[in-house]
């Protein structure tokens, strides 16, 4: 299963926390995110992740890109709803692309737990 992984700059430790929580199970299965998220989770947990564009450099579209090409199953984004992003039109087109093609997106904690739950759970 390929995950991607996306958080906006005051999620990212969040994130960070939810990764190191559940890396044995994040660990078999192959991850992607954007660029300084990638990065940070790379560095600090030592897992694999393919490392996309920042997201306003267009890593939410290379991610969309890939979910058209079949090639993500699952997409954790940690947003930030209380900080306006510049790039918003990218996040909502990436948002909308998982809806069309069917891909579960967890936009918060409580969503994210609930789809790594239901992977444990098959």
């Amino acid at each position: 299963m390929v995950i991607a992984l996306i958080a906006h700059d005051k999620k990212k430790a969040d994130l960070l926390k939810f990764v190191e929580e559940n890396r044995t199970l994040l660990s078999s299965n192959s991850l992607i995110a954007t660029g300084t998220t990638g990065k940070m989770i790379g560095e600090k947990t030592g897992l694999d992740v393919l490392c996309l564009m920042s997201g306003p450099l267009g890593g939410d579209q290379q991610i969309g890109s890939r979910i058209i090409g079949g090639e993500v199953d699952l997409v954790i984004f940690f947003r930030d709803p209380l900080t306006a992003q510049p790039h918003e039109p990218d996040i909502n087109a990436l948002i909308r692309i998982c809806d069309v093609y069917n891909i579960p997106i967890a936009t918060n904690l409580g969503t994210a737990k609930g789809l790594l739950k239901a992977l444990t759970d098959n």
